[in-house]
């Protein structure tokens, strides 16, 4: 498996040039600091949850497609291990493992999301008719949104618009963590 640093400065700087963008460009469509992108690009900087976020919805890409490269096609049988896959973006308080990135064909991605107790993070919206669903594995977590914190236990699920403000956040003593899809319908 590649280095997530490593793709992420590749697959970054591809997509700027495959787009014709210069830093500035890219900048002004992802709201991430010309400054921020070069050091990414060089793979001089782990970016956090929150700018993977802002990269992923500035270049309409999404945000699993940043942290490693496609798997092989549906077409045999593929097996996924979260734990080889986890790994923890540039804010310490969350793991993520892309066990399944995105793949135009499905129009989804899965991810194991791992909230270290005390993880708190609200985000931007992403693009329209991002749809997010969120089920707890293990521990308790909250969501916003909807104006309010969603109170979610072991065994809770929840479906939420991603294209509006959200956030998550654990305030208890142990890690929660929730398997996730995260649908883009515009992404055909």
């Amino acid at each position: 498996m590649q280095d997530p640093a490593k793709h992420l400065s590749k697959t970054l700087k591809a997509i700027r040039k495959d787009r014709g963008w210069s830093l500035d460009a890219a900048a002004a469509a992802t709201g991430v600091s010309k400054a921020m992108l070069g050091q990414i690009e060089r793979g001089e900087s782990s970016p956090t949850t929150a700018t993977l976020w802002k990269l992923a919805t500035g270049f309409q890409v999404s945000v699993t497609s940043l942290m490693e490269p496609l798997p092989p096609g549906a077409e045999k049988t593929l097996i996924r291990d979260a734990e080889a896959l986890r790994h923890l973006p540039g804010d310490s308080g969350m793991a993520v493992a892309p066990l399944f990135p995105f793949e135009p064909r499905f129009g989804f991605e899965y991810m194991e999301l791992t909230f270290h107790p005390g993880y708190k993070r609200l985000s931007e919206p992403h693009e329209v008719g991002v749809v997010e669903y969120i089920t707890v594995i293990s521990g308790e977590m909250e969501i916003f949104t909807d104006d309010n914190w969603q109170p979610l236990k072991t065994g809770m699920s929840i479906r939420f618009r991603g294209d509006a403000p959200h956030g998550y956040r654990n305030r208890g003593d142990e890690k929660a963590v929730v398997m996730t899809i995260i649908h883009y319908p515009t992404r055909r």
